[in-house]
């Protein structure tokens, strides 16, 4: 039996039966379908000796999976077949044998597609829900907002009155990206699909202009949104869209590679660039990045996130799904589909 701290309201761990999880069955060609995953219900664990069992509140829903579920070498291994999918977490901690995690405490991590997670503590961040609420910690205040901090400032470097376009710009990384710079004073371009995401950006986000790639060809749209050229390109998307922004960049431009969301699912050869020919005489430089490289640095970004969020200079949304685990196979299709507005993340409890 567990108290929940001050309340008196007492909660029994055998009432709740089993932990629901999803596991990787098959790995996908093209885009995943119901068969590729396995439904599996398992009794709750208990916590051994330095360790602590954690109460999964919400599940971060990230392009990143899709090439998680490949077996091919990447920055981490892949998820094995028969495994728990791999999938950023915030949770509370209902029982602990750790010294480092008390019962009520909030804790994210890499804890996986289910209700209930066993943890020895490593890689886990404690999360203080007075400061922000819980989705923040998946959102500005983790994977979205260090990825975007990293990429633009570490890797893109961002100059006053420098142009920088980002593309999948109304998505969780994108978002951030564009913001903070604006809030070095830059001026900003998004790429997004449909007139309801470009409006988003300029009228909520701040955006100096957005380009429609569903209404217009991209490199049109850049060329009019871009006189001057483009200085910085943070690209979440890759292919024809990275294509055409090579064209604009400018002498020593940067180029920030986070992700290329339009070639995770192609079941033939992927994209090939047509344009990279230009980075030599315009003396561009084309990076790729993954946020956990800067891991020392997170302390100090986590600061600037939760002082700009504060004060309202970032304003992004949570784009948050119902209904459990058992959503998670049709929800990761909605980024694929590019259904989503903010940060997709399932609520797995209240």
């Amino acid at each position: 039996m567990w108290e929940i701290p001050g309340t008196g309201i007492k909660w029994d761990r055998q009432m709740t039966k089993v932990n629901h999880q999803i596991k990787l069955a098959a790995r996908p060609v093209g885009l995943p379908k119901e068969s590729d995953w396995e439904r599996t219900e398992t009794p709750i664990p208990s916590p051994g000796s330095g360790e602590l069992l954690i109460k999964i509140h919400y599940i971060s829903v990230d392009p990143a999976m899709r090439g998680w579920m490949n077996d091919r070498p990447s920055y981490v291994p892949p998820v094995d077949i028969g495994e728990i999918m791999r999938a950023l977490t915030i949770g509370e901690v209902i029982e602990s044998n750790h010294d480092g995690f008390a019962p009520g405490e909030f804790v994210a991590g890499i804890q996986g597609v289910q209700e209930y997670a066993l943890s020895d503590g490593t890689n886990l961040t404690k999360a203080d829900v007075s400061l922000a609420p819980a989705p923040a910690w998946l959102n500005t205040l983790g994977i979205a907002g260090l990825t975007a901090y990293c990429g633009l400032i570490e890797v893109g470097r961002p100059k006053e009155g420098e142009t920088v376009v980002v593309s999948g710009a109304a998505g969780s990384v994108g978002s951030h990206a564009g913001q903070i710079a604006k809030i070095k004073g830059c001026r900003v371009v998004g790429i997004a699909g449909g007139a309801e995401k470009c409006a988003y950006l300029t009228d909520e986000l701040g955006f100096d202009a957005a380009v429609d790639y569903k209404d217009q060809p991209v490199g049109a749209g850049l060329k009019q949104a871009c006189p001057d050229g483009i200085d910085v390109f943070f690209d979440n998307v890759g292919g024809e869209i990275l294509d055409a922004a090579l064209v604009r960049i400018n002498p020593f431009g940067r180029l920030v590679l986070c992700g290329a969301i339009s070639q995770y699912n192609v079941t033939d050869a992927p994209y090939g660039l047509r344009n990279a020919f230009l980075l030599v005489p315009r003396r561009a430089r084309m990076q790729g990045f993954i946020y956990f490289d800067y891991r020392d640095n997170w302390p100090a970004m986590l600061e600037d996130l939760a002082a700009w969020r504060a004060d309202g200079r970032i304003s992004v949304r949570d784009d948050i799904v119902e209904g459990g685990v058992q959503t998670f196979p049709d929800t990761l299709l909605r980024l694929f589909r590019g259904e989503n507005l903010g940060k997709l993340m399932i609520r797995i409890a209240n």
